[in-house]
Order: C-alpha cells, then structure tokens, then sequence
C-alpha cells in the first residue's frame, strides 16, 4: 500500500501526491539518489502546525490547566519520543525511503527519524489540503494521548519528575552530563548521566541528547522513590 492509498482509508485524498511521497524521504535518500527533495523543509512547516493544533487541542480541557502545565503537556505529546510512538502506532514508518547505509543500521525504527517524517507528513498534508486534513489526521493519531496523558509510560516527563521530587529537599539540585557519543555522525547514540548534588544517579542512552536525558532522569528517578 502507498501512502496515498492509506490516506484515502481515513477519508483523505490529496491533490499533489508528489509533496505527499517526499514527507517520507530521508536525506540518507536524498543524498544516495542524487535528489536535492529530502523531508527537511516539510518538517519545518509540520512542526509550526502541530504546536498550533496542540495548544487548541489543550487548551479548553477541563478542569482549566495552569499555563506551565499546558507547556508541560503540550511538549509531552510533541516530544521526539511521542511523535515516534504516533508514527509507529499507524505504521507509517512502513512508507519512509531510506539509504542503503540507514536502512541496514535500522533507521527505519529510529525515533529520531519517525517523528521528523511524522512532522514532515502533517505539513505535506497541510500544504496540500489545509488545517481541516490536518486536523482530521491529528486527531486520529493523538486523540487518546490529549485526553487521559498520563495513561501512557511513553508521554511521562521524567526530567520533571525528578526535578520536582529532588525539590522537596531544598539543597539537592539536578544536572545532566553528556558521558559519550558514539555511532556515525548521521545516526549518532548519546549517553548521558543524571547527576543529583554532584552523585551520578540514573544513566540513560538515546538517538538525541533529549532522549537520553529524559532516559537518565527516568533511571535516576526510579531509583530516588523505591
């Protein structure tokens, strides 16, 4: 099935199938075929539209949410780590066009590059067919997510987490320090540590320096409240 196809099977159909296609071309792609059209542009206009629809998504839920804790749940669920679970959860991971060299080092599971062609699909779909496809996408993909967050291990923000328990002792504070990167400079892996009053207490690793914090902070926070 093509990813046209799949559109179609929720009601949407497309008038430029070309944007469409590029939303899921890597630019391990791009490079290898000689193509200057990789996702990278489409990512930026997706990104502009999913932190619009997820602040409207947000904001009326009731009982009213403080505004820090609307910036916390909002940037739960547009996190690299949620739009990947999206992308997984509708298998349009299947769709993207990879490098030889990305396919083989599994790239086609990498968080990193799910949720930029998550980003870059939502602003293919936008360009195409406007805020109203967009919208009807969304909210297939992220409905259950907005309306009870904290049901899902995936959207848990374990930096603040521990942050906030570590705050209950007024001379304890957190830092996070990078331990190594390793891999290709394309597809790297981080590690990092999360250190509470200079004590290394979680270790975590990651496809970004974000992920592996939150990974470290999960780690370290899990071990504060046994």
């Amino acid at each position: 099935m093509k990813i046209i196809e799949w559109l179609k099977t929720i009601g949407i159909t497309c008038e430029n199938e070309e944007l469409i296609e590029q939303a899921f071309i890597h630019s391990s792609y791009a490079n290898e075929h000689q193509s200057r059209h990789d996702n990278e542009r489409l990512e930026f206009m997706g990104d502009a539209v999913l932190q619009l629809w997820s602040s409207t998504q947000i904001y009326p839920l009731n009982p009213p949410l403080s505004e820090g804790e609307m910036t916390r749940l909002r940037s739960s669920l547009v996190c690299e780590k949620a739009l990947a679970g999206y992308g997984r959860a509708l298998n349009l991971n299947q769709f993207l066009k990879l490098g030889a060299g990305e396919e083989k080092t599994g790239g086609r599971n990498k968080d990193a590059i799910i949720a930029d062609m998550f980003e870059a699909f939502l602003g293919a779909l936008y360009l195409d067919q406007g805020y109203d496809a967009a919208d009807r996408f969304l909210h297939l993909a992220m409905d259950p997510y907005i309306v009870h967050p904290a049901d899902s291990e995936v959207f848990k923000d374990y930096k603040t987490k521990l942050q906030e328990y570590v705050q209950t002792d007024r001379r304890k504070s957190v830092r996070y320090e990078l331990v190594s990167e390793t891999g290709p400079s394309n597809s790297p892996t981080f590690t990092m540590n999360a250190i509470v009053d200079d004590l290394i207490m979680g270790t975590g690793t990651g496809t970004s320096k974000k992920q592996a914090e939150q990974n470290a902070a999960k780690n370290a926070f899990e071990k504060l409240v046994k």
